[in-house]
């Protein structure tokens, strides 16, 4: 049997902290997981510029209420979990994400959550496992799957690695040249045709 876990943003949905830089003019917020391999450094410069700006949660979540699935996302994952079972995994939280899958037609989704304090501030956030995308990839395949992987981004490779097989969408340029190993896809019809050939196996 066949399962296929897959990234959230940059593959079914934009990415949520480029969206919040836009809104917010802070263009230091625009880094992503495209730009720094470390998740936690990452994260705690976001929460420290959250901080230095006074933003809190409310504010992020105002910015996702006004985002829409990408161009053929929904058409797309749902032509897919016709043929297989499909789990996105993503390095997104739970307080974030919950409109955007009503958007998508609720799949299911592994993800993180954060520490909210009483003002509404984020204060933290909660991994729900380190190293998670891959360790998901692995828990499925001791579950007897063969695992397909699809992402855009470092926090993806761990994922795609493990997986039997890993397919990047829409990647930045550095993370083709890093990763040539991966097949490299950059429409949904693109997608289609792999996972058409991968499925019969």
């Amino acid at each position: 049997m066949n399962i296929v876990c897959s990234d959230l943003e940059g593959v079914f949905v934009p990415e949520i902290w480029i969206n919040v830089a836009e809104r917010t003019g802070i263009d230091e917020l625009r880094l992503t997981t495209r730009d720094i391999s470390d998740y936690n450094v990452l994260m705690k410069r976001r929460l420290s510029i959250l901080d230095a700006n006074k933003l809190k949660l409310k504010d992020i979540t105002d910015v996702i209420a006004t985002m829409e699935p990408l161009p053929g996302a929904r058409e797309f994952l749902e032509w897919l979990r016709a043929r297989t079972q499909v789990v996105i995994v993503s390095d997104t939280y739970e307080e974030f994400a919950r409109p955007l899958m009503e958007k998508l037609g609720w799949p299911t989704l592994f993800c993180h959550d954060l520490t909210i304090d009483e003002s509404g501030a984020i204060t933290g956030y909660n991994l729900r496992q380190d190293d998670g995308k891959r360790m998901v990839a692995r828990a499925f395949k001791e579950l007897k799957y063969r695992v397909l992987a699809m992402g855009d981004s470092y926090n993806d490779v761990n994922m795609l690695k493990e997986a039997h097989r890993g397919i990047l969408f829409c990647p930045p340029q550095n993370v083709i040249d890093e990763f040539p190993q991966f097949p490299v896809t950059t429409s949904y019809e693109e997608l289609k045709a792999v996972f058409e050939k991968e499925l019969r196996n």
